[in-house]
């Protein structure tokens, strides 16, 4: 292939790669922008259904036992004063209990109920179902380029920011755009 020939086909994959870059931002925009609707949704759930607040606060629970809240809150990344809330309305219906520590009496736990844990197995088995079904004419091979994918934007998502383009730089001028 000649020297110009090769420029024009790397220009052209160049092109190629940057579309569908741009193609799969859109796609995980799309994504997080339903996981938002949904969780707004959840505020209209009835007292018996469990949000995915909620349901991330009990698996937290399920998967490390029982917690204080100021370590559940950490664990779900929520706001202390908002698994405080969660918490109170879950012992209210009967998915957790609080109690004393046995470690540390000063120290108030929060433990699922038989209630909570059905609930959670009840939601997990419903999105099982859904999962497979979305996911089902999707081959082994791009599931597994999707988890690499999806793998490398939570790291990246975990990272801290870059400098924005429009913050000063160290000696008082603009950045570069």
């Amino acid at each position: 292939m000649s020297a110009p020939s090769l420029r024009n086909a790397r220009a052209g994959q160049s092109a190629n790669r940057k579309a569908q870059l741009t193609e799969l931002g859109l796609a995980f925009r799309g994504v997080f922008r339903t996981l938002s609707r949904m969780r707004g949704r959840d505020t209209h759930l009835g007292g018996s259904e469990l949000s995915h607040a909620q349901f991330e606060l009990l698996s937290e629970l399920e998967e490390r036992g029982e917690l204080p809240a100021g370590e559940l809150a950490s664990a779900a990344r929520l706001t202390p004063g908002t698994v405080t809330q969660m918490l109170d309305h879950l012992a209210e219906s009967g998915h957790v209990e609080r109690a004393r520590s046995e470690v540390d009496r000063r120290v108030v736990v929060s433990r699922l109920t038989p209630l909570g844990r059905r609930k959670i197995e009840a939601k997990r088995e419903a999105w099982q179902s859904r999962w497979e079904q979305a996911l089902a004419e999707v081959a082994v091979k791009d599931l597994r380029a999707a988890t690499r994918v999806l793998e490398r934007l939570a790291t990246m998502l975990e990272d801290p920011p870059l400098k924005s383009a429009c913050e000063p730089v160290q000696d008082g001028s603009q950045a570069p755009r």
